[in-house]
């Protein structure tokens, strides 16, 4: 159904007038421009969207008439553009990072996300680290945001860093670990682990996070004349230090610590520049007990970060109560031997 309006025709032109103005400068790849369009354009949609389940679409349909050759202004997408600017009233949002985002990792985010505040978080970390629109649904559907948001995450960082190291630590810090590229099997052992980590050592170091260089694994250590090897030593750059990584299959124990405290104090005597912070341990274990690896982090006074990991057959627990229990897989065996006799 055609709109025969005036008040309909002036927000076209209104629209139109924004378009052309910014036409130009997008073309050149200013992406700030384009996403603060679309932002103004979705503004106009909300304020006049009065004409029927139709208007979006008579709205693209004449917009392709005025700017035959222009792209980007479909009925989905000026849908998107009104669900941009529904989710942000205020223009003062468009600044870094959300201007700097491509448009379809806006919208991305927008199918995914209904959180202002992880929105804001998840397009943050999107800058910042450069992700392709594949690798921010990839870190959204393994909720990268609670795990570093989450309070099971344990480590003496406060106590053993200062500032602004102490944020960074905690902030690098997840819980759990998501290697969802190595698969769980029985009598998997932690070599296993550690040589299929390397093997995939790029999602490895997209999972740990930014600015991890990866020295080696079974790094050697003398010490005393005795030989040691650290499972995974990193540098990272923008915490400026070592970090130290070790790997268990089992629960914690508090030896762990002890051990991987030995191997901070090691790390800083060898290899530690002077102008680099103190080395950081970070002790990944199948399993852990909160009270015990805070007991076991008291009074070591080298930086460690205790934190769970998951495997390839990890469920996540808001699809775990959808999935048939083994009971319901032999009910339904039964069922159809019965139905098929």
């Amino acid at each position: 159904m055609l709109i025969n309006n005036e008040d309909y025709f002036t927000m076209l032109e209104e629209i139109k007038s924004q378009i052309a103005n910014t036409q130009s400068r997008a073309l050149f790849g200013l992406n700030r421009e384009l996403i603060t369009l679309y932002w103004q354009i979705g503004q106009i949609i909300n304020k006049k969207n009065k004409y029927g389940s139709n208007f979006v679409d008579n709205l693209a349909r004449d917009i392709k008439i005025a700017f035959p050759k222009a792209t980007g202004y479909s009925a989905r997408n000026l849908r998107y553009m009104s669900k941009f600017a529904d989710i942000f009233a205020d223009s003062s949002i468009l600044q870094e990072p959300l201007a700097k985002l491509t448009w379809y990792h806006l919208q991305a985010l927008m199918d995914r996300i209904s959180s202002h505040s992880e929105f804001l978080w998840y397009a943050q970390k999107a800058f910042e680290n450069g992700w392709s629109r594949n690798v921010l649904v990839h870190q959204i559907e393994i909720k990268l945001f609670k795990r570093q948001a989450s309070e099971s995450k344990i480590s003496n960082f406060e106590r053993t860093l200062i500032q602004p190291q102490n944020e960074l630590a905690k902030e690098m810090q997840k819980d759990p670990y998501i290697f969802d590229f190595v698969e769980q099997r029985e009598g998997l052992i932690e070599r296993e682990i550690e040589n299929e980590l390397v093997t995939n050592m790029t999602k490895f170091l997209l999972e740990l996070g930014t600015g991890f260089a990866f020295m080696g694994n079974q790094y050697h250590l003398c010490v005393g004349n005795e030989d040691y090897y650290i499972d995974l030593l990193f540098y990272n750059t923008k915490l400026r230090c070592h970090v130290v990584v070790e790997l268990k299959t089992g629960k914690f124990k508090p030896e762990y610590a002890g051990k991987l405290n030995f191997y901070l104090s090691a790390v800083d005597d060898i290899l530690k520049h002077e102008d680099d912070n103190p080395s950081i341990g970070l002790l990944l274990c199948k399993e852990k007990d909160k009270l015990t690896a805070e007991y076991a982090l008291r009074d070591i006074n080298k930086p460690i970060g205790v934190s769970g990991y998951k495997l390839s057959d990890f469920v996540p627990e808001d699809l775990a109560d959808t999935l048939p229990s083994i009971d319901d897989i032999e009910k339904r065996v039964y069922r159809k031997y019965r139905e098929q006799e």
